[in-house]
């Protein structure tokens, strides 16, 4: 199942370790994660980690894009390795995660 979930709406407070919040993204370690960019760009890769601004790393990462502006294209992909997407880039976010970890990713995104 796929979860759509955005990360800049998670806020770390003071005390990072103790948070309920951190404990739940933390849950997400590893989950492949598909990432859209503004240009139209999309990565798929393993989510390794987000900082506090909302960046987001992922591992064993792959890029696709359209070939061609018109609809519809051909994509075409190529393997990047570790990437950092900034999150002022970042269009849309989606995990792929069980039905239980869903509701519990519901609760990020208030």
């Amino acid at each position: 199942m796929e979860q759509h979930v955005d990360p800049s709406s998670v806020h770390f407070g003071n005390d990072t370790n103790n948070s309920p919040l951190v404990g739940r993204v933390k849950k997400l370690l590893n989950h492949r994660m598909l990432v859209g960019i503004n240009d139209g760009r999309f990565f798929l890769g393993a989510f390794h980690c987000i900082d506090k601004q909302g960046n987001i790393i992922l591992q064993d990462a792959v890029e696709y894009r359209s070939t061609r502006r018109t609809s519809p294209s051909p994509m075409e992909q190529r393997c990047l390795g570790l990437i950092l997407i900034p999150s002022s880039c970042r269009s849309s976010c989606h995990v792929d995660c069980s039905i239980e970890e869903q509701i519990s990713l519901l609760s990020l995104q208030k």
